[in-house]
């Protein structure tokens, strides 16, 4: 018997028929993998409990000024007119109007809810849910410009070719409805300044990426096949296509655009079943159009995508994006007043609507609700009677979805320049919502290029304020 201490010899010829035998099992792994292809979609555990189930955006794109619609600054009154004072430091701008003298709001202000948050005249309807949301009011980026900062509030990044947020929660949470998109998005006018790069899925898999519903018409074009075309017909040709680009998609393993493309072909499919009563609006009440200001011209474009929005959430849709003002629709150089006017007059009521619609149905509490621009307004003015963009401090609200309620965190400095007091960064606005669906941004990971990647870049943190 040898004793236990004594390691066997091997000769070469038997270490070398072991370490190939080991191979030969790597390798049929591998084969046994590639026949069963996995489904990037497919539904994935959170890091932790969520909070929220599902994110709508309401993506005020331009730069809506916190001066005028929820961070009042009477300092602002009585410096009226006059130069910036040293003491703020020095300002670049992105029209160099850091040199124009400080330009008080001219609305009208109320303290509203039990929280006694200050709202102006220009959201009445909103004003009317304060007690349900928590005011960011020390947001801060780093563009000078829209094409920029609107990446970077989507992406993280003022750069373009990074995932964008609505991308980074498929990949980390897949889909909660096999037969609708997980990332939806709806404009109101034009196209969103910078494209699709903004629900782009950048390095990560094609299949990933937004899917932006048509403004106009049916949201979806071609959900129902020809009368000509049966069932069985069209999933032979579906069939047929897919065996025929997987033959090339094989030789072709990094092509990820093409496995996307092979997932929509499905998705498309699968639609034609649910998507037609999803994007349905007639289904709803007289009462609800009336809610979200479907009766109105002037609020019925925004209100049907706000209703839009809730009935895609309602049906597992993950995240959907909401433009107003798309084509920086919000950026008031000149003439504020009228600019943020008809902007407000727009949305107020359909968000209010949205708001009070979600908490009637129970669905706020699993529904996070974000808004916000890109930055800010500037305190002093441009062209005598507009403001430039300020992405040093400016103020977004989130609601519902594990958000505490009620509540103003941090604030800008007396003129509302910079944010003083719990500075927040897109990184840690994008950890807080991520959080909330249950990611840690720090283990939402991506390898690309030899780089572990993550949705926060190198930065950022979950404002823990914030969350209830």
């Amino acid at each position: 018997m040898k004793p236990e201490h004594v390691i066997p010899v091997r000769s070469r010829r038997e270490f070398l028929m072991r370490s190939c035998g080991g191979l030969g099992a790597l390798a049929v792994s591998s084969m046994l993998q590639a026949a069963r292809p996995v489904d990037p979609l497919a539904p994935k555990k959170p890091d932790h409990t969520p909070t929220a189930k599902s994110v709508i955006w309401l993506f005020m794109e331009g730069g809506p000024s916190h001066l005028d619609i929820f961070d009042p600054k009477p300092e602002l009154v009585r410096l009226a007119g006059q130069p910036m004072p040293a003491s703020f430091g020095k300002v670049i701008t992105a029209m160099g109007t850091a040199s124009n003298t400080l330009m008080p709001s001219s609305r009208t202000w109320k303290q509203y809810g039990e929280s006694g948050m200050w709202v102006s005249d220009w959201y009445p309807n909103v004003a009317q849910h304060v007690d349900e949301m928590t005011m960011l009011q020390s947001c801060w980026a780093d563009g000078l410009n829209h094409v920029g900062s609107v990446c970077q509030m989507n992406t993280g990044s003022i750069l373009a070719g990074r995932p964008s947020m609505g991308a980074w929660v498929t990949y980390g949470l897949g889909t909660a409805n096999n037969n609708l998109p997980t990332f939806v998005i709806l404009t109101d006018a034009a196209e969103v300044v910078g494209g699709s790069k903004n629900w782009s899925s950048g390095f990560l898999p094609a299949s990933f990426q937004g899917t932006q519903l048509r403004r106009e018409g049916p949201p979806v074009l071609d959900l129902a096949p020809p009368d000509s075309i049966g069932a069985d017909q069209q999933r032979g040709r579906l069939d047929l296509l897919n065996s025929l680009n997987r033959h090339y998609g094989d030789k072709k393993p990094e092509d990820t655009e093409l496995e996307a493309r092979l997932n929509s072909y499905e998705l498309a499919y699968r639609m034609q079943s649910s998507a037609p009563e999803a994007v349905d609006l007639t289904k709803e009440s007289e009462a609800t159009h009336k809610l979200y200001g479907m009766d109105n011209d002037v609020t019925a474009q925004f209100g049907k995508n706000c209703l839009l929005a809730r009935r895609l959430v309602e049906r597992g849709v993950r995240f959907v994006e909401l433009y107003s003002g798309s084509g920086s629709g919000w950026d008031a150089h000149n003439d504020l007043d009228k600019n943020h006017g008809r902007r407000c007059q727009e949305t107020d009521v359909p968000i209010a609507g949205l708001l009070t619609d979600l908490k009637a149905r129970g669905l706020l509490d699993s529904t996070l609700v974000v808004w916000g621009g890109e930055f800010g307004r500037t305190p002093f003015n441009e062209k005598g009677n507009g403001r430039d963009h300020n992405p040093w401090g400016f103020t977004m609200w989130m609601a519902g979805g594990g958000i505490k309620p009620g509540q103003v965190v941090g604030k800008t400095d007396e003129i509302g320049l910079r944010a003083v007091e719990r500075p927040s960064h897109v990184h840690d606005i994008h950890a807080t919502i991520l959080w909330c669906l249950g990611l840690d941004h720090v283990k939402v990971t991506y390898l690309h290029n030899g780089r572990s990647e993550r949705p926060t870049i190198v930065s950022g943190e979950p404002i823990r304020e914030m969350l209830g």
